[in-house]
């Protein structure tokens, strides 16, 4: 049995599906029984409930022979660092009290700085928590998601420009969400780790976010589409907007910042093993299917 956390997200319902269509035994694990649904027609037996609570997350782990880990995002958090320490706080809980063994925690990029990285710094603190666990952990740090696209569509359609803090000739490294559960699966079916791992997880190559914009612009008829480098000031009212708290939204510029001074960055360099299939051209086809949607 594996416990997939996350499970009708989007890296968590990658891995979930993937190790099902390879014949693995699921636990899925969600706060909604309706949106399970879908997996368990499939063979997965679900686990309903809150990640935060530590009775149910322990019975969630209890038989399993290895377990994926995600902080589920709560952006209204009015501070994400408190936040992914308290659920992190949790997951130990229930890692001790279940004996699990093995463990797939997804991380990010950048997650190696202690300081100016946002909400990326939530996960460096994790990292050290999990580590400290006399379990064989497997890290993932993947770059940016391409799905973070998707917060542009409002304004792609309302003020045709796309957006944010970032520099729009900084070159990012990019990651669909498939390939994270895919590789989360792989890893999880196979259990070949041992010890502490660090697996970064790059897209095919890097994108600057003027270059994914234009991407993004020619599925939807827009092939001049601009990318447009807002004040942090800006950037933040526009989050808070969308239901950021102020704290999290801060966190984002800081985040942005780093991308900016090149400190989120792969360490390892790209090469075979973290260098995923899914090029942005073939998400942004999807992207277009929701911006004609709107």
């Amino acid at each position: 049995m594996i416990t997939v956390m996350g499970a009708t997200g989007k890296t968590g319902g990658a891995a979930a599906e993937r190790l099902l269509s390879a014949g693995k035994k699921v636990r899925a694990i969600g706060r909604s029984a309706d949106r399970l649904q879908a997996l368990v027609k499939k063979g997965a037996e679900a686990a309903v409930g809150d990640v935060n609570v530590g009775p149910f997350l322990a019975a969630a782990f209890q038989g399993a022979e290895a377990v994926y880990v995600m902080i589920p995002p709560d952006y209204a958090q009015p501070d994400l660092r408190k936040y992914y320490n308290r659920v992190g706080e949790t997951i130990e809980g229930a890692l001790k009290q279940s004996a699990v063994r093995k463990v797939v925690f997804l991380s990010s990029l950048g997650a190696e700085l202690p300081a100016g990285t946002g909400p990326i710094l939530g996960l460096h603190d994790l990292e050290e928590r999990f580590r400290k666990l006399n379990i064989d952990l497997l890290i993932l740090r993947p770059g940016y998601f391409y799905d973070n696209l998707y917060s542009s569509l409002g304004l792609i359609k309302h003020q045709g420009v796309n957006g944010g803090a970032i520099k729009p000739d900084v070159p990012v490294a990019m990651t669909a969400t498939q390939d994270i559960g895919a590789a989360a699966a792989d890893e999880l079916a196979g259990g070949q780790f041992k010890g502490t791992v660090v697996r970064e997880l790059l897209g095919p190559r890097d994108y600057t976010m003027a270059e994914a914009t234009r991407i993004l612009g020619g599925k939807i008829g827009k092939p001049d589409l601009k990318y447009v480098q807002f004040p942090d000031a800006d950037f933040a009212r526009a989050l808070m907007q969308f239901g950021f708290s102020q704290g999290a939204a801060n966190a984002f510029v800081e985040m942005s910042h780093s991308f900016n001074e090149g400190k989120i960055r792969s360490l390892e360099g790209r090469n075979p093993r973290n260098t995923m299939p899914t090029p942005l051209e073939t998400f942004a086809d999807q992207w277009a299917a929701a911006y004609r949607a709107m």
